[in-house]
């Protein structure tokens, strides 16, 4: 049974017997629908038909047992469940025709309001507030006549859309989804996964709520209002969806309700739990940093190597803090320095060689087997590829409820946008978007906010939708992109005992500013016995951590002999929710009147974030983020000692505040000719917080598409949005590193006849664009499969003979634990898991890159510290590579391709595909794969306020 439906199994018609389903029948959300529809009156719209949206598989995220079962027994579907799907497949076939007045064939109409003939139902949870749907799409449209019906009017709307996905994830935030939902792996994982970001008390979730409404004045007010109203509409919808037995089914299938007797409950929401919502979703997609323990290991590992001057230099030529080669999101030559390398590091604590190991967050286990978010790491040498990835905010495995094989990882947005000057209209023109993976239902839900200072519409996190916060206002579209640049520190705590005694490296207090202090134990114990929807057995098991002033201990080690513990200090920690403050800016239409209002707004948003902003006059970017002034001389990149003299400006840890560089520091930008971004770094001198951001990037599949565009002129929605989907559908390896693969393997005749026809079939593929696509809608077949299955089985092997030998063993597991070395689609093993859409941001393409380079003598900026394939000689290099593809090009598929609870073994185009992972009960069809934003924006606006 594939994992999306593993934790609700009920599937059969004797299931539906035994519950009594024949009682429980589907109830109409709408509680009053007009004789003859009206359209709603709609606020000033100066897109004029030009602005089009798309987020599969469909806005409707709940479904009654009734339905449940039927989508199980016969494949059957809610109303609006799945009716995006084929529109967002259909772009992999249909972007090569692509006209603008064909895009809303494969986008929805993003105007404002519903036209009379479109209507399809009405409510009136309030006499001050109406939600209209509209029939294509099912998208509320809420239209207050006062705040609270407004606020109110989104709340009772996601309650319609989303109320068991709501319920899930503020137990995951609260880490007791296990004793919610069951105690299947995937859940086990995710709760592993989230709350030890935010292990927060009640108390931690309130003081958050005190400190927007004390401290952001008249806003701060407003927001908490707001979110009061949101939670009320929450609750109403709650209170009739189960006095009309119309709830979720999922609340019968894990026996929280008696679908005969109606006996339960669903336990009304509150204001914390938008909070801890908030902590999921802001830890997942707007956090950067971290990782400086494995970074640790790895500088430790290549100065045992070469010695400590040659391995710190061969060590930041992998590191490539500000490689000059990178593509750029800010490419005027603008400069932001930020956490940059320093003259003479101070404060820096690397561990005693063998030392380190990882805090275990696992204790008391009985009964069903679990994962273990955190591996030994006690020595290089014992780490393995991908390992150690978590620090980074990459989830390696794991999966949200039901997929069992990985979750959707921070990255993955992109983003398009074209000046005026360059367009055919003469405005500008942007396709943009955020990736939050595919599930069914999905994170965001769609949805329009008219009403006293709101006027939007877009996508908001299910459960934290008081506003829109990606999408478009009257006369202006912004959406953002994961930034992911340097919030999260790593100290050094040195452990003591209170009563003076040696401390070990178990010790649970720490020095702080001189005093011996007690970490603070926090603990979740969570138990679960089988249910219909998850037949786990019964058992238990207890999740610890500790929390000092210096944030969350991950590790310990000893540094200079003394036993330290490592922690985790992240700037948005217990300032999850400060953000409301600059998506409702967003959604003010007084408020953001021009690029530079929507800067300012930008820059109220705590998490680490690259926004984007169209309208009819100029485009916009702004780095969003709680960046903090580090000490002088502290290097970002790696651990620090927990000392006063090495904090950050300003630090006070009873509230987790600091000193933040100021406005200007962030890069922004206004008017470019052109901006795009995948993910990659933003502009000159800003440090990203990761390996990973050389000489190719993903980026460079938009950059190049999107310049050459540009240099061209007469840009386009459509053509944009072509050059988008190109981008989608290409292997970053076929186009950015074959041509270098193939120029070393022909730097000689290549005598082998079968191996010369792998080489041609390679370049073939190559000289076709290396896309990975069907040979026709429907076919499952790629076009050039030979090849894309030879370069999917070549390129782990080819990396590790260029670059294994002259690292040595412990080096290259060091460093591949910092960075795995593939993601492609079919590589389940890399950060983002199988069947995530999400390729090609993390991987040794920019290593590979210049090395290959540097073989073949061609002139390298940033280049790496030593030459590696062949040990730089082009022959040795040439036979290692011809070695490993000779090797790859006879790899069956079913070893390429070893299939899953998804696909069979040597499915090519399943290994590829999309797959929605359930979150419920509902599933859906498996797509073409495409590297593409979940929610995609296609904008263009002729006039302005």
């Amino acid at each position: 049974m594939p994992p999306r439906t593993r934790t609700l199994r009920a599937a059969t018609a004797a299931a539906a017997l035994a519950l009594g389903t024949s009682l429980l029948a589907a109830a109409p959300q709408a509680t009053a629908t007009p004789a003859e529809p009206a359209a709603t009156a709609a606020a000033t719209d100066h897109c004029q038909g030009r602005c089009a949206d798309i987020l599969p598989p469909g806005q409707n995220g709940n479904a009654t047992l009734v339905e449940i079962l039927g989508n199980k027994a016969f494949g059957t579907h809610p109303a609006h469940s799945d009716d995006q799907i084929d529109r967002y497949n259909g772009l992999v076939a249909g972007h090569t025709g692509l006209t603008d007045q064909k895009l809303t064939d494969f986008f929805n109409d993003a105007s404002f309001g519903v036209p009379a003939d479109q209507v399809e139902s009405v409510t009136k949870p309030r006499e001050d507030v109406t939600i209209t749907r509209d029939k294509k799409t099912g998208v509320p449209h809420i239209q207050g006549t006062t705040r609270y019906g407004t606020e109110y009017g989104a709340g009772y709307a996601a309650g319609q859309d989303r109320l068991w996905l709501m319920d899930l994830f503020r137990h995951i935030g609260r880490g007791q989804l296990t004793s919610f939902a069951g105690g299947a792996l995937a859940n086990q994982g995710l709760e592993q996964q989230f709350w030890p970001q935010a292990p927060y008390t009640e108390a931690d979730l309130e003081a958050q709520i005190e400190r927007i409404r004390t401290t952001e004045g008249a806003r701060g007010e407003q927001a908490m209002a707001d979110a009061q109203a949101y939670v009320d509409g929450i609750n109403a919808y709650r209170d009739k969806a189960k006095k009309g037995r119309y709830f979720p089914g999922e609340y019968v299938l894990t026996g929280k309700i008696d679908a005969i007797t109606n006996v339960g409950e669903i336990q009304p929401f509150k204001l914390t739990d938008l909070i801890s919502i908030a902590s999921v979703v802001g830890g997942q997609f707007g956090g950067g940093g971290g990782g400086e323990v494995q970074a640790a290991l790895s500088l430790l590992a290549a100065q045992q190597k070469y010695g400590l001057e040659e391995g710190t230099r061969v060590w930041e030529s992998f590191r490539q803090r500000n490689d000059p080669e990178a593509v750029l999101t800010v490419h005027d030559g603008t400069s932001f320095p930020y956490a940059t390398k320093p003259d003479r590091a101070r404060g820096t604590a690397l561990p005693d060689a063998g030392s380190v190991t990882a805090e275990p967050l696992i204790h008391d286990r009985t009964g069903s087997a679990g994962t273990n978010r955190k591996d030994p790491v006690d020595a290089p040498a014992d780490l393995k590829p991908a390992q150690g990835m978590y620090d980074d905010g990459v989830i390696p495995e794991g999966s949200l409820p039901g997929s069992g094989d990985g979750a959707a990882k921070r990255g993955m947005s992109n983003a398009l946008l074209v000046a005026g000057k360059h367009t055919a209209s003469g405005n500008p023109v942007a396709v943009f978007g955020p990736q939050t993976g595919y599930f069914a239902p999905q994170l965001m839900m769609l949805q329009e906010l008219q009403g006293p200072g709101i006027s939007a519409r877009g996508v908001s996190f299910a459960g934290v939708g008081m506003y829109v916060q990606m999408g478009r206002g009257q006369d202006y579209a912004w959406s953002a992109t994961s930034a992911a640049q340097d919030i999260t520190d790593t100290y050094a705590v040195e452990l003591c005992e209170p009563d003076g005694s040696a401390p070990s490296k178990n010790s649970a207090h720490y020095l702080y500013r001189g005093t011996c202090t007690a970490m603070e134990k926090m603990e979740r114990t969570n138990s679960w016995k089988p249910t219909v929807a998850d037949s786990t057995a019964e058992g238990s098991y207890r999740m610890q951590v500790w929390r000092t002033r210096y944030g969350v201990l991950t590790h310990r080690a000893t540094v200079g002999g003394k036993p330290v513990a490592y922690t985790s200090l992240r700037t948005t920690y217990r300032h999850e929710a400060d953000s409301i403050i600059g998506f409702q800016m967003l959604n003010d239409p007084a408020y953001v009147t021009d690029a530079a209002s929507f800067q300012q707004a930008a820059s109220h948003i705590d998490y680490a974030f690259n926004w984007f902003y169209a309208d009819s006059r100029t485009t916009a970017y702004y780095n969003s983020g709680m960046n903090p002034v580090r000490a002088p001389g502290v290097d970002a990149a790696l651990p620090v000692k927990a000392e006063k003299a090495y904090e950050w400006q300003g630090f006070d840890p009873a509230a987790n505040t600091t000193d933040y560089t100021p406005f200007a520091q962030h890069p922004h930008s206004s008017g470019q000719d052109y901006y795009i971004s995948w993910n990659n770094r933003q502009a000159k001198d800003y440090s990203t917080a990761a390996f990973g951001f050389g000489a190719v990037h993903r980026g460079d599949l938009l950059d190049d598409r999107v310049a050459a565009l540009v240099a061209d002129g007469g840009v386009t929605r459509a053509s944009l949005t072509r050059a988008m989907e190109e981008a989608a559908l290409t292997d970053l390896r076929g186009e950015q590193l074959l041509p270098e693969l193939l120029k070393v393997i022909r730097s000689q005749p290549v005598t082998d006849p079968a191996l010369n026809t792998v080489v041609q079939q390679l370049d073939s593929w190559r000289a076709a664009g290396a896309q990975r696509k069907e040979t026709a809608p429907g076919s499952h077949t790629y076009t050039h499969a030979d090849a894309v299955r030879i370069m999917d089985a070549w390129w782990p092997e080819l990396v590790e003979a260029e670059f294994r030998p002259g690292l040595g063993d412990d080096l290259y597991a060091a460093l591949t634990a910092s960075l795995a070395t593939d993601e492609s689609p079919a590589a389940s093993h890399g950060p983002s898991g199988a069947h995530s859409g999400s390729a090609f941001q993390y991987g040794w393409w920019g290593f590979a890159d210049k090395d290959l380079r540097q073989v073949l003598g061609q002139t390298v900026k940033g280049p790496l510290a030593r030459t590696y394939c062949g040990n730089g000689d082009l022959s040795a290099c040439r036979d290692a590579l011809l070695t490993t593809l000779k090797q790859a090009a006879a790899a069956p598929a079913t070893e390429v391709y070893p299939g899953d609870d998804s696909c069979e073994a040597g499915d090519q185009w399943c290994g590829d595909a999309i797959v929605h992972r359930a979150l419920g009960g509902i599933g859906h069809k498996t797509i073409h794969w495409q590297n593409r934003p979940t929610y995609q924006q296609v904008v263009e606006f002729p006039s302005h306020r």
